[in-house]
């Protein structure tokens, strides 16, 4: 859908909505930090190959900028390309795939259309496709995306702009007027006919005296057109659909207070929390998953996805709250978490020798 490329206001609010969730940092924290006894080591050793494995991905963060794509049409789908080898199956990639090619079968499951099945597609087999359906919670998959909620608003839109420029031409200059003598012949009423136009143009004619020319002011006395209040008001639409709130995006009047604005921003964090869950309930589902099932068996821990909301802290800040965690509470700190906080890569474990 072309939608957001046909309307400014649109594309601003899907990219605000968008980049909440894909400007912020993510990793992969390990099974044993949220699911309670589970085998620690091999939980760890499952986050670090998938953070791994991630980490040299060249096209992951364009992946994630597609599955947020879902937002708006509630469905976005990405292929897992592996790489087999002599003992496992290697990931090498992970390509977008691209919204022309999606399709859906009698019982309303997605489907990717390929050269050798043009029509009806191939269904998606497992750990082969990542399917985000941020919105389904029941029903088609099409049915819960944002643009279908605010295409409506878009038409309307579309309409009342093209509305408004035809407004702005026929009405938005003087009309003239010419009025002749009873006597002119329709040669002279065609040339007086021929000059009025030209007069848009070049607003210079020359006329006998017999004729009289007025130019009478368009909209004189009247009430402004409908025009401007209508497309404001189908902008604060869109802006509620997408943002659940119309502050961030307009200040009509410069009006608002600053309880309003705080109610404001709960809501937007209130939806980022909801994007954030989604993304990383899909994302441990159909890439993690996978990648730890066929490195370490089906019964290995899955690690988890997440995005860091968490401002962050400066090194001093980071020093004094491991110093009071560590001595003051006795609390035991993950390594891993240690590194990710201080950004410094964990050293590499050597691995095991070649057989001979």
């Amino acid at each position: 859908m072309d939608t957001e490329e046909k309307d400014p206001h649109l594309h601003t609010v899907a990219c605000k909505r968008r980049l909440a969730l894909t400007g912020l940092p993510w990793t992969i924290a390990s099974a044993a930090e949220k699911l309670p006894g589970v085998d620690q080591t091999l939980a760890d050793e499952a986050a670090h190959y998938c953070r791994t494995a991630l980490a040299d991905l060249e096209s992951f963060e364009d992946t994630l900028q597609h599955l947020s794509l879902a937002l708006g049409r509630n469905i976005a789908i990405a292929e897992l390309v592996w790489e087999a080898s002599s003992t496992d199956l290697r990931l090498v990639a992970v390509q977008p795939v691209d919204f022309t090619r999606i399709t859906f079968d009698d019982c309303d499951n997605p489907s990717v259309l390929t050269r050798d099945h043009p029509l009806h597609g191939i269904e998606l087999p497992p750990a082969k496709f990542i399917v985000h359906t941020p919105h389904a919670a029941g029903g088609h998959p099409m049915r819960g995306g944002l643009l279908r909620a605010t295409a409506f608003a878009y038409l309307g839109k579309r309409l009342t702009l093209k509305d408004w420029l035809i407004y702005a031409e026929v009405f938005g200059m003087p009309v003239r007027v010419a009025r002749y003598d009873s006597s002119a012949t329709a040669e002279e009423k065609s040339e007086v006919m021929r000059m009025l136009k030209s007069l848009g143009a070049n607003a210079a004619a020359m006329f006998s005296r017999a004729v009289d020319i007025q130019f009478i002011e368009a909209g004189q006395g009247k009430a402004p057109p409908p025009y401007p209040q209508l497309v404001d008001f189908l902008n604060r639409e869109m802006s509620k659909a997408w943002l659940g709130q119309t502050l961030t995006t307009e200040t009509p009047g410069l009006g608002g207070t600053y309880a309003a604005s705080k109610i404001h921003d709960r809501v937007r964090k209130d939806l980022r929390a909801d994007d954030i869950r989604k993304e990383a309930r899909t994302i441990r589902r159909d890439l993690l998953a996978p990648l730890t099932k066929l490195k370490f068996g089906s019964n290995a821990p899955v690690p988890f996805f997440s995005r860091s909301i968490d401002p962050p802290r400066s090194i001093d800040e980071l020093v004094t709250l491991l110093d009071a965690a560590r001595n003051r509470l006795g609390l035991t700190i993950p390594t891993e978490w240690i590194h990710r906080q201080l950004g410094i890569p964990q050293e590499q474990q050597p691995s095991d020798p070649a057989p001979k």
